[in-house]
Parts: structure tokens; sequence; C-alpha cells
């Protein structure tokens, strides 16, 4: 039996901190757990550099079978990495590993929070790090993290020197230590003090490790068995741990699970002596704030609790919660503890509430169907539910009968100052090396506060209050019900694509780009007009839209360019494109892309940018026509190679067999292809075969670790792949053999060809390379000594073969010109009758 309640609203934005993801039910081990937990007034936070460096055997541990509230702070969201699943990079990978973090986090029972540190890319220098980043603004936000998370345990991941193998992860334990001081210190980033108090941590450890040729362990450091077995889980906590870590799916870091007895050791950072125990010296009982009755009858409650009837202990929660709340002074601990009781009273009793929306697209001034289901699945007796709408209380009913479905459709109308959803680190023009966020209160979180619905209810005398997250639902026959985040979004976005224009292209090639718009409002847009301005050169170009812009459905607009008549040659060029729509009083404009990034792991993502396409006026040389390009783990050079003009063929393990290879011009192999593509070596005869006929294989980088192996093998003649990169992207390169033909044919390349570059320029170069292979470039950071390895070539047969650790996934989607003439002359290498 379902009852139905029909109102209608003004949407009401509630906001609080959680992902759109389905439901999470607790069942009776899961609430004994918590209830457990209520004795526990004990907090550890877990400090490091990016997602993927946390321990998270660790972190199971200490939140499952310690029941300390735990978190991890990650300084940065892992925007520098690399991406084993697709091409998204920078902020978009970023947004990839936010959320796959938060998925670990809701595995290993964890907190997760971030700095406004970007990830620049790999860094040799702790000094670097913390220069690029702003070491004052990043020391402000690890401040801020441990004021208001209270931890009396900082733990680090790695040591505050060169033994921590990357200057990110050295400068996270050196921010961590000198934030515990200032933590504590009133005078330090005083302003945060309108928002929390000083914080004196009880001690800092490093977590040492055993990874990587390098161990940091002893037996005279602090040692802690991680590997138990809880019961009530299921699982011992290297279980949990693998499948945590194993959500890092764009790192490549599926794990197996690991069971029996499993050490961690530590020691500490600040001057105190090895304890004997984590929280030595801290009392985390109800002692901790002179409640010690409060621990006897939280026993009495676990002793009481009834797995198969959870909803028994509801009436001494309530009084426990009574107590709490009247009688403790400690506001950080009455606050977390009402808050864990009011968690067990909603799970024991067996409560559900959820609020869909029909779309998951809102715009501001339309309307919303939203359906809210309420079941109530035990006999307490739960009254007085309502909802708050635009300060409106409507009743849903006025009391719940055990296991009846009530349903209400409210009719929302999303608020006109409800501002486009943005993540907040991404709302504001970047610095360098870190975000910029301009609301304090939002700093640290590791997402936006999300669309909500506020939800009251009673049971007896006690009253409750709660977000609910405004979700849309839908079924997938082949996944079942998926939820997904409402999102907020302008009532038409725009698209221009491609992103980077060659517009002195030869010999010649028609240069187009397409314009492209959605309409996402209820209701018929009326007639507007695209139009294309330009940084340095023509008038602005006006396109009239369709009379009707049908809701939901892209339109596309293309437009040719000639070089020789629309820009002012040797200067910098950009083309915005606007929609400029009319309005009641006035036309307004829009020009923001909405990108949405989708994966079965991870809610869909999405985050706006402004529109623009990089026009590039270098000459660009090209010779061949046919490519082949083997698909690695995902990147943007396919498309850069079909803007450059060639026509491209994708070649996957059918096509590798059965195609004839010699019909291309070159083959190139995506980044990663060998790590991730172990059939490669099924057809290395053939690509030699390939070559030695005349043929010019080309492959981009691939690692040499254990967790990404070269599974094949690769060249005509023997060479390994070392971890050497030159991380500045303005590292001097040396050209060491300018009569070659790389460095002439059919482009000249000079130093100005590696002007622009962006993160980083090589990555993963090739070492103990066999006689036969030549190089041309030799380059290295500052006070290291110069590699030849970031590329090698040789000649086998009539053929060529390339290996290179340059980073052409990085510089063709950025527009750098350097970078695409030096492809066009790889490409080309056999053109050329000298090579």
């Amino acid at each position: 039996m379902k009852k139905w309640l029909i109102v209608t609203a003004i949407f009401l934005a509630g906001r609080i901190t959680a992902t759109a993801q389905s439901p999470q039910v607790q069942s009776s081990a899961d609430i004994l757990v918590g209830l457990q937990k209520l004795k526990v007034l004990g907090a550890v936070l877990y400090v490091a550099a990016h997602p993927d460096d946390e321990n998270t055997r660790l972190l199971a541990y200490l939140a499952k079978d310690r029941k300390y509230r735990t978190g991890y702070l990650s300084l940065t969201r892992g925007d520098g990495g690399q991406n084993l699943i697709g091409d998204e990079q920078g902020v978009s990978l970023g947004l990839i590993r936010t959320q796959e973090l938060l998925a670990a986090r809701r595995i290993d029972g964890a907190e997760q929070f971030f700095s406004r540190a970007f990830d620049f890319g790999f860094s040799k220098s702790t000094d670097e790090a913390l220069r690029v980043w702003n070491k004052e603004k990043i020391l402000s936000d690890v401040v801020w993290v441990i004021r208001k998370f209270r931890p009396d345990v900082i733990i680090t991941r790695f040591p505050p020197d060169n033994r921590a193998g990357h200057g990110h992860h050295s400068a996270s334990a050196v921010l961590a230590i000198e934030a515990v001081r200032a933590a504590a210190d009133p005078a330090k980033f005083a302003d945060q003090l309108a928002y929390v108090q000083p914080w004196k941590v009880k001690r800092i450890m490093w977590n040492t490790f055993n990874f990587g040729g390098l161990n940091t362990q002893s037996e005279s450091q602090y040692k802690l068995d991680v590997g138990g077995y809880n019961p009530l889980l299921g699982r011992s906590y290297g279980e949990v741990a693998a499948e945590s870590r194993s959500q890092h799916k764009s790192q490549g870091f599926g794990v197996p699970r690991q069971r029996g007895s499993a050490y961690e050791y530590f020691t500490p950072l600040d001057s105190t002596a090895v304890p004997g125990d984590l929280m030595e010296g801290q009392a985390t009982t109800w002692a901790r704030i002179s409640m010690p009755e409060i621990d006897k009858k939280i026993d009495s409650l676990v002793s009481a609790f009834q797995p198969v009837n959870p909803s028994a202990i509801v009436p001494a929660l309530l009084q426990l919660r009574e107590q709490i709340s009247e009688k403790v002074t400690d506001d950080y601990w009455r606050q977390q503890k009402v808050k864990e009781i009011n968690d067990l009273v909603k799970a024991a009793t067996g409560l559900y509430f959820e609020a869909v929306a029909n779309q998951q697209m809102a715009v501001t001034g339309d309307s919303l169907q939203v359906t809210f289901n309420l079941v109530n699945r035990s006999n307490v007796q739960v009254s007085n539910v309502r909802v708050n709408m635009a300060d409106t209380m409507f009743q849903l009913t006025p009391s719940t009968t055990y296991n009846q479905l009530y349903q209400a459709v409210i009719k929302q109308v999303v608020r006109q100052d409800f501002s486009t959803d943005q993540p907040y680190w991404l709302r504001e023009q970047m610095d360098t090396g870190s975000f910029n966020v301009n609301t304090r209160l939002l700093i640290g979180y590791a997402q936006n506060p999300v669309n909500s619905i506020k939800i009251t209810y009673s049971i007896g005398k006690f009253h409750f209050a709660e977000d609910l997250p405004l979700k849309y639902k839908y079924t997938d026959p082949v996944k079942g019900e998926i939820y997904q985040p409402v999102i907020t979004v302008p009532p038409i976005v725009v698209g221009a694509v491609p992103p980077v224009l060659l517009a002195n292209l030869k010999p010649k090639h028609p240069q187009y780009f397409q314009v492209s718009y959605k309409p996402y409002a209820n209701r018929d847009t009326a007639r507007g007009s695209i139009r294309l301005e330009y940084l340095n050169s023509v008038k602005p170009k006006e396109k009239n839209l369709p009379q009707v812009l049908p809701q939901n459905r892209y339109i596309q607009q293309a437009f040719t360019i000639s070089y020789d008549s629309l820009f002012a040659k040797e200067k910098p060029e950009r083309i915005y494109p606007w929609i400029e729509l009319p309005d009641t009083h006035k036309s307004v404009r829009y020009n923001n892309a909405m990108k949405l990034i989708q994966y079965d792991h991870i809610p869909s993502v999405h985050y706006f940018t402004p529109n623009s396409i990089k026009v590039i006026h270098e000459e660009i040389i090209t010779e061949g026509k046919f490519i082949g390009y083997i698909p690695g783990s995902g990147d943007g050079v396919l498309d850069a190679l079909k803007q450059m003009g060639y026509m491209v063929e994708i070649l996957d393990d059918q096509a590798l067999a059965s195609a004839d290879l010699s019909r291309y011009d070159a083959i190139i192999t995506g980044v990663r292809a060998y790590n991730v593509k172990e059939s490669l070596n099924n057809y290395y005869d053939k690509l030699m075969r390939y070559i030695a006929g005349g043929g010019n294989l080309i492959v981009q980088y691939n690692t040499s670790s254990q967790i990404g192996p070269v599974k094949a093998k690769i060249g005509p003649y023997p060479f390994n792949i070392s971890r050497t990169r030159i991380t500045d992207e303005k590292a001097i390169v040396n050209i060491t053999n300018p009569s070659h033909t790389i460095l002439n044919f059919p482009n000249k390349i000079t130093a100005k060809d590696f002007e622009g570059w962006v993160q980083e320029r090589s990555i993963y170069h090739a070492a103990s390379w066999d006689s036969k292979y030549e190089t041309v470039f030799s380059m290295s950071d500052p006070g290291e000594q110069a590699d030849l390895g970031s590329l090698i070539v040789t000649k086998y047969g009539k053929g060529s073969f390339v290996y290179t650790g340059l980073v052409f996934f990085r510089q063709l989607p950025a527009g750098v010109p350097g970078a695409y003439r030096l492809m066009a002359n790889l490409i080309a290498l056999n053109k050329k009758k000298a090579f």
C-alpha cells in the first residue's frame, strides 16, 4: 500500500557534504559497531600528498578496530598524475581521483579532506613543491583541518626528507610538522579563530615503510599489528584495505586481499619518545571529559542489543542522547556523539528516506518534480514527518505504519538566486600551484555541498532533522538502479571543437571548427545568435540560431577558417564562441562548456569551463597521410593527429591480426600501450616485419614498475625503460645530433620548439640501449646530470623505430606548436631518403 501527497513549493537548497550514491543500509552488525564506537573519544589524522598515498590498511584498522574518528588529508587531488582509464588530465583527472578517494573512504571508514594545493606533476625537491604551492597558503589549510578535526595523533605517510622519493611527499611531512606547532598557537592564522579554536596535537608520527627498494622500518620503532580479523565485518582489515585501495582505478591500483597478521611501524617526528601506544597519555574513554558514567551506559546498551530486533535499543539510545545533550559541556564531543546517536537511531529504526528528481539537470526558474519516499521498517512510532520547503513546512504523514511506503510528489521551482553548480575549488582563477577559494568554510571539504531538502520527524518527545540529498534515479537494464547527483546548470551550455586549430598547416588542410549548444530549460528557448569573438583579429561574427531551441538536444554549427584572411599573424590568437539569448529586458550571453565525466565506478562528475579555441600560427609541414594508432591507456594524441590532416585508423587486436600494415606511413602507440595491452606481444614479429619493409613505428612512453611492468617486447634491438623523468617544463633541451633527420625534415627543429611546454618535458626515459640506437636530445632538471634517453631512434631494414618519453600526450592537447612540428617530423622519418 502507498500513500500519496502532492504539494508545490519553491526550491529550498539545503546544503550537505555527501555524494550521490545508492543509499547505504546498515545491518545489525554495523549498528553494533556503531554502538561500540560511542565509547571512543579519540581522533587520528593521516597526512600525505596525493590520492593513493594513504595506507588503507591502517585507516581501516584505526576506524573499524580502534574506532577512532579517522581522517585522511590529501594535500592535492592528484591532478598532475597519469590516467590508466581515459584521456582526462589536469583538473578533470583531479575530479576523478577525488571521487575515487571518497569511494575508498566509504569502505575503510575514514573521512576525506583536501588542501588547496594543485598537483603540478612529479617534483624532485621539497623546496620546489613548497614554493610552487605557496607554502603559507597550504600550511594554513593544514592548520585549518587540524583545528576543525581536532586529532589527538597525526600520522604522516612520508618523512620530511629525500627518502620520501617525491617533492610533494616530503613537503606533506614538512607541512604536517609545522602545522602541529601552528595549530596550537593562537597567533598563527588568527583569522581562523572566528570559526575554530587552537588545537594541541598529542604527537605526530611517521608511518615508516618498506617498499620501492627502501626499508625505513626497524624493530626499535613502535609497531602495531593491523591485520586482525573483525567478525562483525566478516573480513580482516587487509581485506577491507584491498577493496578500498582498489577504488583508485584511474591509477591501476587494484590489489589482492591480504589476510593474517600485518605490522605497521611508526617513529616520532617530534621530540617525544617512542610511545607504547599511539594514544599513550591520552584518555579516549568518556573519562576524557570527566563523564565515566556514560561508558557504563554504553556498555549496557551493547549488552542489551538484539541483532534480530535492533529497534529495541532505540529508547535507551534516546535517553543517552538526552543526557549527552544536556550535560556534556565539550562542544566538539557533544556534537560528534549526538550525530552518531542520531545515525544509530535511524539505522535501528529501519527508517528509509529519499528525495528523487525526475531529471538530473536543473535550470534556475524551471520546475522539478521530486518524489519523496519514506518507509519505517520497525514498530518504533515515528511521527510528524515533514519537509521544509521555502520556509514552509509540509506534513508528509502524521505517523507511520510498519513497513508501509509513503510517497509525496513535490513540484519545486529552482530558485533564481541559486548559482550554477561548479566544484568550489574551480570557481576562481587558480594560481600556478594552488586553487583559490573565497569561502573559508569550504576549504578542506572533498566536494561541494549538494542540493538537499530538509526533513524533520519525531520519535516520542525527541525531534530529528536532517538534509536529504536530492538525487536523480533511473534503472539501467544491465546495471540496475543508478543514482546520480542533481546538477544545477545554465539554460544553455556551449561547446567548441577542436580545442586547437592549426592555421598554417602545409600542405594546406581545410581547418574548421564546430560550435555546439544544448538547451536544458524545461521551456522553449527563444531564437538567439552565435557570436565569435577573436583575441587579436577580425570583428565579431554572428550567426542566427534556429527559431526554437529544442530542449536537451545538441545542435552544431560549423565554421571554416582561412589563415590568410582571418588572423593577424605573429600574435597570440583565440576564438571565443558565445551564445546570446534574449531575456525579458536584455540579451544574456553564455560561453561556458559543461565537461561531464562518466565512469561506472564513480558518480558522474561535471565542471564548467569557459570556451575558447587556441589558434596556432606557426608553420607546420607534414609528410605522409595514413597513420595507424594503437590505443594505450587513453590520451588526446589521436585527435591531434587528425587535426594535423592525417587519416588515422585505430588498430585494435583484430586489425593488428588481419590488416596489411604496409599501407601506413607510420604506426603510433598510445601512452602505456605495452603496459595495458599484453596482447601486443603477439604482434611483435608482425610489427618488426612492418618496420623492416619500410614502416615507421613510434612508441610513446611506457612505465616500468611493479604496478605497471612492460608486458611485451618493444623495439627491434634491446633497451630498458627507466624511471628517469625531466619534471621542469622549462628545462634546457640540448640538440646533440643536429644533422639528424628528426631535427630537419620537414620542419627545422630548434630551441624555440621547446618553448611553452606544460608540466614536464619527458618521462620514463629509455636506458641501457643497444649501440644501434641513436639519440638527438640531451636534457636534465636543474642540478642533475644530463640524460639522453628522452628519444631513441634506429633504422631497421628499410624502416625506422622510435621510442620517446617526450610528453606529447600533454603538449598536443595544450596546443604547443613545437610539439606538433616535432611529431610531424617523427611521422615523416622514412620520407627523407638520407635517413
